[in-house]
C-alpha cells in the first residue's frame, strides 16, 4: 500500500488506487498478455512495470515526467486483469491515476488529445470535422506531424444519416422495453449499427426508446484521464434515461465499460447512488439478446464463415465473451472462426490510435493478418473503435473482408441479405 503519501490526499478514488497497487504481487503473469509489452518488450511498458512507476510517483519518489511516457503507452485494454491471479483491478488504477495527474496540472498538454476531446464526444462537431478533413484532403501531407494520425483515420466517405424515432414499437406482443444508447462517434461513422439494433430488438418483441439529448457517456474522457469532463457527461446521460425501461443497452463496448465504472467515477458525489443504479441497469446488447428466445433466423442462402474479434472493453472489462458467439452460432449456415490472438487488443483503444500511432499500427496490422489467416469473409466485433481500426488496416489488402458489428450480422441474417 502507499506509505509516504496519505491515501486521503488522493481524493475519493485514492482507496481504489491504493487497493490495486497493494494487491499486485509482481508475479509477471500480466507481461505476455500486455500488447505494449509484446511490441516493445520493455518491463516499464508492462502492467507490472507501470504499477511500480505509478506507485513511485504517488509516493513522491519519482517525477511524473519520468513515468508518463510509459503510462501514456498503456492501451487500457485490461487484458492484464483477465490474466492476473491476484485480482488486481488495474482499470481502477490507470484511469484514476491519469485523472489525478491531470487534476494536479502535471500531465503535459497534447494537441491530439485536445482535438479529440473537442470533437469525438459531440456528433455534430465530429461530423463537421470530418467534412473539413474531406475538403482539405489534398493538403493532408502538409499537415503537422502530430495531426497526421488523426487525418489518416478519416474515412473515404460518410454514411448517410439514419435518424431513428424516439420510440420504436415491438413487433407482436411486447416482451420488454429498453433504452438504447446511441453513442457519439458511432452515430457519425456507422449509424447502421443502431438501426440494426432497433430492427433486431423490435423483431424479437422489444420496444426501444432512444432517450432524447443523451449525448456521450464519458468513456473517451474517463479513459484518457479527464475525470471532471467524464463526470459531466455521465450526469447528463443519467438524467436522460427514463425510469420505465427494463434496462439500458449499449452497442459499443467502450461505452458499456465506462458506465460500469460510474460508481468509481462519481464516488463521493451526490450522484454516487444514481451511478450505481445506472451501472446495474446497463448491459451490452449481445448479453440482452442472448437471454431472449429469439425469433427463428432463416437459413443463409449459402454457407458463410465469419471470425469474431473480442473487443477488449467487452471481453476483459465486462467479461462478455460467450454471448456474441452464441448469437452468431444461432444463425443457420454461419461458421464462426476464432482468432489466434483473440485476447490481444487491435490497437484502437479509444483515442490510442491517434495518440500512439506507431504501436497502434503494429497491433492493427497483426490483427488484420490474423483475421485473414482464418479465411473468413467477414470480421465481427462489438465496438465501433475496433471496427474503425480493423477497417483502416484492411483497406490496403486486396483480400479484404467485410467489417461488421454483431447486431448488424443478426439483422442482415433476419432480412436475408447476409453475404
Amino acid at each position: 500500500m502507499l506509505h509516504k503519501l496519505d491515501i486521503a490526499e488522493l481524493g475519493e478514488r485514492g482507496g481504489a488506487m491504493g487497493q490495486a497497487i497493494g494487491t499486485c504481487v509482481h508475479c509477471g503473469f500480466c507481461l505476455p498478455a500486455c500488447p505494449t509489452y509484446q511490441v516493445l518488450e520493455s518491463e516499464m511498458d508492462s502492467p507490472r512495470g507501470r504499477i511500480l512507476l505509478m506507485k513511485s510517483v504517488l509516493e513522491g519518489h519519482l517525477p511524473v515526467t519520468e513515468a508518463q511516457p510509459h503510462v501514456d503507452r498503456c492501451l487500457g485494454c485490461l487484458a492484464c486483469v483477465s490474466h492476473c491471479p491476484s485480482g488486481v483491478e488495474y482499470g481502477d488504477l490507470i484511469s484514476s491515476y491519469r485523472d489525478h495527474v491531470r487534476s494536479r496540472g502535471e500531465r503535459p498538454p497534447s494537441l491530439k488529445r485536445w482535438l479529440a476531446a473537442m470533437t469525438l464526444p459531440y456528433k455534430e462537431r465530429f461530423r463537421w470535422a470530418i467534412r473539413l478533413a474531406f475538403w482539405t484532403r489534398p493538403l493532408h501531407r502538409f499537415a503537422p506531424r502530430a495531426l497526421r494520425p488523426m487525418l489518416d483515420l478519416v474515412p473515404e466517405e460518410l454514411p448517410k444519416r439514419q435518424d431513428l424515432p424516439a420510440i420504436s414499437p415491438a413487433q407482436g406482443p411486447r416482451l420488454g422495453r429498453v433504452a438504447l444508447l446511441a453513442g457519439c462517434a458511432q452515430q457519425v461513422l456507422a449509424p447502421d449499427i443502431n438501426a440494426s439494433a432497433v430492427r433486431v430488438l423490435n423483431r424479437n418483441g422489444i420496444e426501444v426508446v432512444l432517450p432524447a439529448g443523451q449525448g456521450c457517456c464519458g468513456a473517451l474522457s474517463w479513459h484518457t484521464g479527464d475525470g471532471s469532463a467524464a463526470a459531466r457527461f455521465a450526469k447528463k446521460l443519467m438524467s436522460t434515461i427514463p425510469a420505465d425501461v427494463d434496462c439500458v443497452l449499449t452497442t459499443a463496448a467502450g461505452c458499456g465499460s465506462a458506465i460500469h465504472e460510474y460508481p468509481l467515477l462519481l464516488k463521493g458525489t451526490e450522484a454516487e447512488q444514481r451511478a450505481g443504479e445506472m451501472a446495474a441497469k446497463t448491459t451490452d446488447i449481445s448479453v440482452y439478446l442472448s437471454q431472449l428466445k429469439l425469433v427463428a433466423i432463416p437459413n443463409l442462402q449459402r454457407p458463410m464463415r465469419v471470425v469474431y474479434q473480442d473487443a477488449c472493453h467487452l471481453s476483459h472489462a465486462q467479461r462478455v465473451r460467450a454471448a456474441p458467439r452464441q448469437l452468431l452460432s444461432a444463425i443457420p449456415g454461419l461458421d464462426v472462426a476464432e482468432l489466434a490472438d483473440r485476447d490481444t487488443c487491435c490497437g484502437s483503444a479509444g483515442t490510442y490510435n491517434i495518440e500512439q500511432p506507431d504501436i497502434a499500427k503494429k497491433l492493427g496490422e497483426l490483427k488484420v493478418k490474423n483475421v485473414l489467416d482464418t479465411g473468413a469473409s467477414a470480421v465481427v466485433s462489438g465496438n465501433i473503435g475496433c471496427l474503425v481500426q480493423i477497417e483502416k488496416h484492411m483497406q490496403s489488402r486486396s483480400d479484404r473482408v467485410a467489417v461488421l458489428h454483431t447486431v448488424q450480422v443478426l439483422d442482415r441474417a433476419y432480412r436475408g441479405i447476409l453475404s
